[in-house]
């Protein structure tokens, strides 16, 4: 991935519209998935978003960062808030998710400047 974000996240988005065409099965029930996960219930949905990035630092997903740092912003997340994720994930995942932890700062630098 290059290190426009913005860029790269469009280009997640249409390599998962085609898994949904090519897995239809597979794409509906992971749909289901996490649309059950990130329900609000006790956990309102921005945390859950909080959440759902840590663990995408922590397992060096860039993708899972992309739309979880998105999905975070939408549910009115502070880049402060994204700061501290960075900071829990990086306390789980060692010294990898220093390295995951910075870009995903910088992604959240990059589309807090385009919900602008």
């Amino acid at each position: 991935m290059s290190t426009d974000y913005v860029a790269d996240f469009e280009e997640v988005k249409a390599q998962y519209a085609d898994m949904r065409e090519a897995m239809p099965k597979v794409m509906q029930s992971h749909g289901k998935l996490h649309h059950a996960a990130m329900t609000e219930g006790v956990l309102d949905t921005k945390t859950r978003e909080l959440i759902a990035l840590g663990i995408g630092i922590s397992s060096r997903c860039e993708g899972c960062m992309e739309s979880h740092i998105r999905s975070a912003f939408k549910h009115g997340a502070s880049m402060e808030e994204i700061q501290d994720t960075v900071g829990v994930a990086i306390m789980m995942g060692g010294g990898p998710s220093t390295v995951y932890g910075g870009k995903a700062i910088a992604m959240a630098k990059a589309f807090y400047r385009d919900e602008e």
